[in-house]
């Protein structure tokens, strides 16, 4: 938790305000493929990328 602590803390402080995007869009596909792994739906998702 301290880590999304400072991330966020370097966000704000060196106005890196073009990061946010990145990174919610990198937590987005991290959980769409973590929770489809195991899924019956996880040959459907793969084939969008």
């Amino acid at each position: 938790m301290s880590f999304l602590i400072e991330l966020w803390q370097f966000i704000l402080t060196r106005k890196k305000f073009w990061l946010l995007p990145v990174l919610i869009m990198m937590v987005l596909f991290g959980g769409l493929i973590v929770l489809s792994q195991g899924s019956a739906i996880a040959p459907f998702i793969y084939t969008l990328f």
